[in-house]
């Protein structure tokens, strides 16, 4: 049998433990979504960054990991406990953010992306770790995900803001003109 495929979802199902589901259940696409975000973190910490973005990137896929096992374990109605999500995660995200935010300065604008290819790759980043953190709270409607963990979604993407900001440096950024 093919390692790289294994042609149960042909029918449009996933196979996750020894459940079927189908790939448009709110949980497979939330977990989609995160794997996206996942992917997306990797790209960048390929480029040519400093060492500690390339650190917070990787601190924050791990979480993304540990999110989708608990995701999972609310889709397949595991008795299990999942990994443990710290509850420091989320203050850790707004410590960096803060350093950030004292050090920049950032106006209170939106902020047309571009200003540098880092920056603009981490302007996608929040984009899309908003899509997930809609998606996730979608598969949760009945909010039985870690409370913890619905916080750190909502300032995942606050950091990338963040972070973008700060890649962009002492360049200039535009701001929309809405002309």
């Amino acid at each position: 049998m093919p390692l790289f495929y294994t042609r149960k979802g042909d029918d449009g199902s996933s196979h996750v433990g020894k459940k079927k589901i189908k790939k448009t259940n709110p949980f497979v696409e939330a977990l989609g979504q995160l794997d996206e975000l996942n992917s997306m973190l990797g790209v960048i910490k390929t480029m040519k960054v400093r060492p500690s973005l390339k650190t917070i990137l990787h601190d924050a896929q791990e979480s993304l990991f540990i999110i989708q096992a608990h995701l999972a374990y609310l889709m397949l109605k595991e008795k299990r406990t999942p990994p443990l999500f710290n509850k420091d995660k989320v203050r850790e995200l707004e410590v960096i953010i803060d350093k950030i935010e004292a050090k920049i300065n950032p106006a209170k604008k939106f902020v047309i992306s571009g200003t540098t290819h880092v920056s603009a790759w981490l302007d996608l980043l929040r984009a899309k770790s908003r899509n997930a953190e809609r998606m996730v709270l979608r598969a949760d409607r009945n909010e039985k995900l870690n409370h913890e963990i619905r916080k750190y979604l909502n300032r995942l993407s606050s950091l990338f803001f963040a972070l973008a900001r700060d890649e962009a440096g002492n360049k200039k950024e535009k701001h929309p003109s809405y002309k």
